[in-house]
């Protein structure tokens, strides 16, 4: 369910549609810190979210006709954001010396694994990889993961210690960062369909 449209964004946005250039920079000023924070967590480096930023809010304004008052503008803005991430993994799927440098970028992706992704394709990859983990690993890793229970939460439910269920999840990382060493085509849209989340 979309949530309601607060007045003043809609006003904002209906000002920036019509070519206001303060109402674009309210916009900036109201957005720019949960972008770029978002930004950083998915592409883990400063100077390409400060690019990301900067090309982002210029698609804004040379497409601000577009935009439709009634909806709201931070999702519109998220969404932009989440199609240029994407757009730079495909790139970098396809140049190695950018690729490199990006795998050795996320090594905390491994730990977000709970951040779908809306291509389908990696996150269908990403559960046939998960399905290959023990039974009772798999279901700590789901939990905590993807259900985002803590460990005492996971402890007390499937009746075992809190170390046991570190020990699970340890496992569970290491399996998946061992997959994708092997498979390194597979590395760049898996690492994407661990980050990414619906806005």
């Amino acid at each position: 369910m979309q949530r309601p449209i607060h007045p003043d964004e809609q006003a904002l946005s209906q000002s920036l549609r019509d070519g206001d250039y303060p109402a674009f920079e309210a916009i900036y000023d109201l957005y720019k810190r949960p972008l770029a924070a978002r930004l950083l967590k998915l592409l883990k480096s400063k100077e390409q979210v400060a690019e990301t930023m900067q090309e982002l809010f210029l698609r804004l304004w040379e497409n601000r006709s577009s935009i439709d008052p009634q909806r709201p503008i931070k999702g519109y803005l998220f969404r932009i954001a989440e199609n240029m991430v994407y757009d730079f993994f495909r790139k970098a799927a396809n140049d190695s010396k950018m690729k490199t440098q990006l795998l050795r970028r996320a090594g905390s992706a491994y730990d977000s694994i709970e951040k779908l992704l809306y291509e389908k394709e990696s996150r269908d990859l990403l559960y046939r990889i998960i399905d290959q983990l023990p039974p009772q690993r798999k279901k700590v890793f789901m939990l905590c993961k993807l259900e985002e229970k803590s460990y005492r939460e996971i402890s007390e439910s499937l009746g075992i210690s809190i170390a046991a269920v570190n020990d699970h999840i340890t496992k569970a990382n290491a399996f998946l960062k061992r997959y994708l060493a092997a498979y390194p085509n597979l590395a760049v849209p898996l690492i994407l369909g661990f980050m990414l989340q619906a806005i």
